[in-house]
């Protein structure tokens, strides 16, 4: 009897968290091994966040800093986390919500009001810029065109530059986003996968775009991704980042530390001297940052305007960055085009 309570006691003790041995421990974290209860795990992610900030010389004093918000789970946190550590360490920074609105019915504007949430909670100003104005297109009107199977090609070009586009129109020196890290793992293991040697010495960066307009700063975390929250785009089943997360929830189930180990394999890697890497340039039809000619939203966009949407999937074959003869009719700046209207409560 009295070994079966001593038993007892020795395993409910086992289950309260290492750090403050007060709470019942609710989580092991994959980073440290640590079983630690919820409101212990809030103070040491946010001291750790606030550590590489302070670590990397993140952010300087009167600067302003968009934060790209979704409406996902990783974005949300990334709005709550950096305003509270704003607050609380004094950075002294001005910070603002961006948006972008792919136009998929059924999923963004769901997300969209998630992020008009967050607007009033953190009390930061939101802009939110739509593939409509800035393109022309909407993704429902891309997928009707071209179908699921390359429609992530689109979107995700349309995405990043929508974004650079937004920053630039509200002024700010930074742009920071947030991740997961089965994202980091998974895009380690698609440069790999794709050989794409100029996006695998810079994918576990904290800091990219230096040499572009605005830098973009990358935060990630441990969060497990679970099915039944899940925000995939309902465009994306058969993309090829999907095959990625599948092999890698497979190793994860073989060894718990394999996404870690992945992304630590990514930050190690090195490229030889010898290799030679894109020169980066700007396109010569609307101003962005390119190796080619045109960047690759503009040769997209020309084959959907052009009723030939395959035409700038995969590596250039035609079109001015395959020397092949098209369009030159330059199209107004998609930025010049809407930075006088108003946006939530800036005015530009």
């Amino acid at each position: 009897m009295e070994a079966s309570e001593a038993k007892s006691k020795k395993q409910g003790a086992s289950r309260l968290c290492c750090l403050c041995n007060q709470r019942r421990a609710v989580l092991k974290r994959p980073k440290t091994l640590q079983q630690i209860c919820k409101e212990c795990f809030y103070d040491v992610f946010e001291e750790e966040i606030h550590q590489v900030i302070v670590k990397n010389h993140l952010f300087k004093s009167g600067e302003r800093v968009a934060i790209g918000a979704s409406g996902g789970k990783d974005s949300t946190v990334l709005a709550y986390v950096l305003s509270e550590l704003n607050t609380r360490h004094s950075y002294g920074l001005d910070l603002f919500l961006l948006s972008i609105d792919e136009g998929i019915t059924g999923y963004r504007d769901d997300s969209l009001e998630t992020v008009k949430r967050n607007e009033l909670q953190y009390g930061l100003p939101l802009q939110i810029l739509s593939y409509k104005d800035l393109y022309g297109w909407t993704m429902d009107d891309i997928v009707k065109m071209i179908g699921l199977k390359n429609n992530c090609t689109f979107c995700g070009v349309f995405r990043r530059q929508a974004l650079d586009r937004g920053a630039a129109l509200l002024k700010v020196d930074k742009l920071v986003t947030g991740h997961n890290a089965d994202d980091i793992a998974e895009t380690v293991l698609l440069n790999i996968l794709r050989g794409d040697i100029a996006r695998l010495s810079r994918c576990t960066s904290i800091t990219t775009g230096e040499d572009g307009p605005i830098p973009r700063l990358h935060t990630y975390a441990y969060f497990k991704k679970l099915d039944y929250f899940s925000t995939e785009c309902i465009y994306s089943p058969n993309a090829y980042r999907g095959f990625a997360r599948e092999f890698i929830k497979d190793l994860e189930r073989l060894r718990p530390r394999a996404i870690l180990d992945i992304i630590k394999s990514g930050e190690d890697f090195r490229i030889a001297t010898s290799t030679k890497m894109p020169e980066q340039g700007t396109c010569e039809r609307c101003g962005y940052i390119s190796s080619q000619k045109w960047c690759k939203a503009c040769v997209l966009l020309d084959g959907l305007n052009r009723g030939l949407p395959k035409m700038g999937i995969g590596r250039a074959r035609g079109g001015v960055n395959g020397d092949h003869k098209m369009e030159t009719k330059k199209p107004a700046s998609a930025t010049k085009s809407i930075e006088s209207k108003k946006c939530g409560s800036l005015d530009f």
